[in-house]
């Protein structure tokens, strides 16, 4: 079985804290804030499993490295996977499933 290297871009890392605070502060919710957090670091894992095997996200951009996702709750993950000796599965955005995702990634 061939290791998996999880790197998380700064602008994942900002996506995923902006939906936690708005869920936490301005919904007043910290219990879902925590569950989302828990869930989203769920997902990732049992996806290093085996990165490749889902479909790939058709992008109107043409890109370097094929898109995959990964739903959950109400929000979609983004990541590549970058081959090598180690592959590397970047997560590159995480966005509420509703806007309008051609735009942003």
């Amino acid at each position: 079985m061939r290791k998996i290297t999880l790197r998380y871009l700064p602008i994942f890392q900002s996506d995923l804290l902006e939906i936690v605070e708005y869920i936490r502060d301005t919904l007043q919710n910290p219990v879902a804030a925590d569950n989302l957090l828990d869930d989203v670091e769920h997902a990732i894992l049992k996806r290093s499993e085996n990165p490749e095997s889902f479909e790939q996200y058709r992008s109107v951009k043409e890109r370097n490295l094929p898109y995959y996702r990964i739903y959950v709750k109400h929000y979609v993950i983004y990541y590549v996977v970058i081959p090598g000796g180690t592959k590397i599965m970047e997560m590159r955005r995480i966005l509420y499933n509703k806007r309008n995702k051609d735009f942003i990634i």
